[in-house]
């Protein structure tokens, strides 16, 4: 039997998951030159992360 909290954190996953594949697909239709193509996947993969880091900047200020 499985406690209601492992059910739900599988939505948060499932969020980031098409996150990732949206982030993939914006990299790869900006990219021009063979080393952003390289680098839209590991782009894809942080960009969370400096979303928030870039809206922590902003209201805390710096």
């Amino acid at each position: 039997m499985t406690s209601g909290n492992a059910r739900a954190g599988a939505g948060g996953g499932a969020v980031y998951g098409l996150g990732l594949i949206g982030g993939a697909v914006y990299y790869f239709w900006a990219a021009d030159t063979f080393w952003e193509f390289v680098l839209a996947i590991p782009k894809a993969i942080v960009w969370p992360a400096i979303v928030v880091f870039e809206l922590l900047k902003s209201f805390y200020g710096s």
